[in-house]
């Protein structure tokens, strides 16, 4: 008899409750064999395709592939140097710097013969010409519109001698590493004494230079600029 309840409570229809219960277990189980079984064959599909998108480029193609990011190439950079020659030549020489033309040998071997050179005309309104400064000035003739290119050897209230070749500054020998070694200079000057106003001026070259040796102490009034920089030739552009 109790085996025969037993059969008839295992027979008994289930509940709703029990029959909703029963669906989620089946269909959660269902559910995770179909999710394993789908990994399972996109591992397999991955492992087929070689991944070709992680190969290192070469350093020519990061190089090519910068430009195209930056644009430009040659025909940039020559527009660059155009436009800075226009603001230099065309805007900015008037009033701070202006280019020269180097017109002798008297500076040689720091500054040849064509050397193109762009001097500061701003500096000297808020200070004066030093010592080792190359200055470009107005010729002291009156019938001569040249611009003439020395360096500053004296200042005021130096007295300048010259013996033997060798410049003495208020009695200190010189160390002038940038005089042409070529044609040096054997001859005497001096003393004198630089006037107020003024700096005394000579060529690196001085064997061939007519500096204030000739003409005198240079007036500040004269003096347009300094130079610093030598733009070409472009194999020597660099600062002075």
């Amino acid at each position: 008899m109790l085996s025969e309840e037993r059969s008839r409570e295992e027979e008994l229809p289930k509940s709703r409750r029990e029959l909703r219960r029963q669906r989620r277990k089946e269909k959660g189980l269902a559910g995770l064999i179909a999710r394993r079984r789908a990994s399972g064959r996109s591992k397999k599909s991955a492992e087929k395709i070689p991944f070709t998108e992680a190969v290192p480029k070469s350093r020519r193609e990061l190089r090519a592939q910068r430009r195209k990011k930056k644009g430009g190439g040659p025909a940039e950079f020559i527009l660059t140097i155009i436009v800075a020659f226009a603001l230099v030549f065309g805007v900015v020489q008037p009033f701070i710097v202006q280019a020269f033309r180097i017109p002798s040998e008297s500076m040689v071997p720091t500054l040849e013969v064509k050397d193109r050179i762009l001097a500061n005309k701003f500096i000297y309104r808020f200070s004066e010409p030093e010592r080792g400064d190359i200055v470009v000035f107005d010729s002291l003739e009156s019938d001569d519109d040249n611009t003439l290119i020395k360096r500053v050897v004296g200042v005021e209230g130096d007295e300048i001698r010259v013996q033997g070749g060798l410049l003495f500054v208020n009695g200190e020998p010189q160390e002038e590493p940038y005089l042409n070694q070529e044609e040096t200079f054997r001859g005497y000057y001096g003393p004198a004494t630089v006037p107020e106003g003024h700096v005394f001026v000579m060529g690196d070259n001085r064997g061939n230079s007519a500096d204030s040796r000739v003409f005198g102490p240079l007036p500040l009034d004269n003096v347009k600029g300094e130079a610093f920089l030598r733009f070409w030739p472009i194999s020597k552009i660099g600062g002075l």
